[in-house]
């Protein structure tokens, strides 16, 4: 079995799915995939199926109906810890994330044992196309609004391309997260950073989905504005992580 696992969440993407899945499969380094689809009604779940069919590297994770992001990463996260994957990512099937980034976040990981890499749309300036002004002021704002309550130093907590070493996500308790969408991708790397694990940045060029709807709606924002006090909680009113044992 190949040691790097990447899962890809579906809602609707049977437009997508078959090329990201080719293209991942065509990278440098060997990759297995995993699909996790919520029962999407255009077919993707149909689609993964015989995509897994054909190649011995895709396998399909279907979950009863649409229950968001962040629960959809969990059961993949739990499907990958039964089995011997040490680097487990997190990516968007509809190509804002460059699968060819994939190489860079394992050099990173392997070369600073790194325990999370992060893929970061601001690290060294902003790297995002066809955003409307609008969309990226919130995003930077949300940046920024995470780091001033929580205290995580990193450029873009918000994004959703990462990789994770086996033994990260080993030291979470994965029945205990309970955030979807935005405030998913913080609460992650705080439990990490504020347990002291290491975590790198790498940056990334963010492209906005050329097919297909954005999943972007205004609970998620509100989600994530909240939950970063209860993270703030969590860390005992710290804005620091807690010495290693």
């Amino acid at each position: 079995m190949n040691s790097t696992l990447v899962i890809v969440p579906t809602y609707n993407e049977r437009e997508n799915l078959p090329r990201m899945t080719q293209q991942l499969l065509s990278l440098p380094v060997k990759v297995e995939v995993l699909v996790v689809d919520d029962e999407s009604p255009d077919g993707t779940g149909r689609v993964a199926d015989e995509l897994a069919a054909r190649h011995p590297e895709v396998h399909v994770l279907h979950r009863p109906g649409k229950s968001g992001l962040g629960r959809a990463y969990v059961a993949g996260f739990k499907w990958a810890l039964e089995r011997d994957y040490e680097f487990i990512f997190e990516m968007d099937c509809d190509f804002s994330h460059d699968p060819d980034d994939i190489p860079a976040f394992l050099e990173t990981a392997k070369n600073l044992n790194a325990d999370l890499v992060l893929g970061s749309r601001y690290s060294g300036g902003i790297r995002v196309i066809n955003w409307p002004l609008k969309r990226l002021m919130l995003s930077r704002a949300a940046g920024i609004y995470v780091q001033a309550v929580t205290g995580m130093p990193f450029t873009d907590p918000t994004g959703g391309y990462k990789c994770f070493h086996r033994r990260a996500l080993q030291a979470v308790n994965l029945d205990e997260i309970r955030s979807n969408g935005y405030s998913f991708q913080i609460e992650m790397t705080h439990q990490l950073w504020r347990r002291g694990f290491k975590i790198a940045e790498v940056p990334i060029i963010f492209t906005e989905r050329a097919q297909g709807r954005s999943k972007m709606a205004g609970h998620i924002v509100r989600e994530a504005f909240w939950m970063v006090w209860r993270l703030w909680l969590r860390n005992g009113l710290r804005r620091r992580p807690r010495p290693r044992r």
